[in-house]
C-alpha cells in the first residue's frame, strides 16, 4: 500500500503546485503530472482489489 499512498501524495502535491502557478505552460504541465500519478494509483488500487482514489475537487481540474 506504501506505493498507493505515495502515488497519491504525489498527485496532491502538483494539484497544490498547479492551483498556485500563474504560467499557463507550467500549470498545464503541473496538471497532466498530477492526473499521471493519480492514473498510477487507481491502477495500483485495482490490482489490489481496492476502491479507486477520490477525484480531487472541481476547483483543483
Amino acid at each position: 500500500m506504501k506505493l498507493l499512498n505515495e502515488y497519491l501524495e504525489h498527485a496532491l502535491t502538483f494539484e497544490r503546485m498547479a492551483a498556485e502557478e500563474s504560467n499557463p505552460e507550467v500549470k498545464a504541465q503541473f496538471e497532466q503530472q498530477a492526473k499521471a500519478y493519480r492514473r498510477l494509483a487507481a491502477q495500483r488500487a485495482e490490482k489490489y482489489g481496492l476502491p479507486a482514489p477520490s477525484e480531487p475537487p472541481e476547483e483543483e481540474r
